[in-house]
């Protein structure tokens, strides 16, 4: 199978994880349990997860000139990614604080930090954006340079998978250059006023699109009338904060190696249940051996 070039752009952050029993109530202080410190931005996380999933990866993106961005660039390197055209400026690097509870669930405050300097693709970027086979894109960074890489990629014979998280307005141009969209349900709702309830709303934005559903699996479908059902992997969940990345990216790696849509989605699914049973963000990312452990084919 011949590996698949990702380009990755979006955000990076370093991530503040702490758990607890419980997630605090406004005005509430709880005791934690444990802390990690690992990198993380949806944007390097399925990076990497791109990257351990079997694909040749580069990740577009911007980390500050502090502590925190030298660990970035080290740890995204690491990992096996192309960090050439990774941006480095004055200032400070995005930090996401994020709080877990017992049953893995989250809540994450984001503060951007070098991602918002992320505006305009440099000739060089430019370049790499227009030798992936696919591009894969979040919406942690400004989203006119996000517009930017998508419509050169489809210009260059690129397919496009726009993850429109955050939930933000996206312009049309975007969505006219993503060939599939991947969202949870709050951002399928922001995106159309439809959630499970109609799914079906997501493909009046794009021709092929995944609503992420948890536990409960996952939602495919296209505009030839594809509609599927793929059910989560069943494991004991640590922690989902990054879950969502790892899918997002598996499914972007096997769409690019040349799967059928609906059995990326099923690869895609057992990512995400790898990665959420590790607590962390990209220290949970799976390889793709682990991957293959838990997909389970049609």
């Amino acid at each position: 199978m011949r590996q698949t070039r990702v380009v990755v752009v979006g955000s990076a952050n370093m991530d503040l994880v702490g758990t607890a029993p419980a997630l605090p109530r406004p005005g509430e202080t709880l005791l934690g349990t444990d802390f990690v410190m690992v990198p993380g931005g949806k944007g390097a996380n399925q990076a990497v997860a791109a990257a351990r999933a079997g694909a040749s990866c580069a990740f577009l993106g911007a980390i500050g000139s502090d502590s925190f961005g030298v660990t970035l660039r080290a740890r995204i390197t690491a990992a096996g990614v192309d960090t050439g055209q990774l941006r480095t400026t004055y200032g400070t690097s995005g930090v996401a604080l994020v709080m877990v509870n017992a049953e893995g669930e989250n809540a994450i405050l984001v503060s951007p930090g070098a991602n918002a300097s992320m505006t305009g693709l440099t000739e060089p970027e430019l370049t790499a954006v227009r030798g992936a086979d696919v591009l894969l894109a979040q919406l942690e960074i400004p989203v006119a340079t996000v517009t930017e890489a998508a419509v050169v990629a489809r210009a260059a014979g690129a397919r496009v998978v726009l993850n429109a998280a955050p939930a933000v307005p996206v312009p049309p141009e975007l969505l006219a250059a993503t060939d599939l969209l991947v969202v949870n349900e709050t951002e399928a709702h922001a995106l159309t006023g439809h959630g499970l309830d109609e799914p079906s709303a997501l493909l009046d934005l794009a021709p092929r699109a995944v609503l992420t559903l948890g536990a409960q699996g996952a939602w495919y479908g296209d505009r030839d009338g594809t509609a599927v059902h793929v059910p989560a992997v069943k494991v004991d969940v640590v922690d989902s904060t990054a879950a969502g990345d790892a899918f997002t990216a598996a499914l972007a790696v096997a769409w690019g190696e040349g799967r059928d849509v609906v059995d990326a989605v099923r690869w895609a699914a057992a990512a995400g249940a790898a990665c959420a049973r590790r607590l962390g963000a990209s220290v949970a990312l799976p390889t793709r051996a682990e991957i293959d452990e838990l997909y389970v084919p049609a």
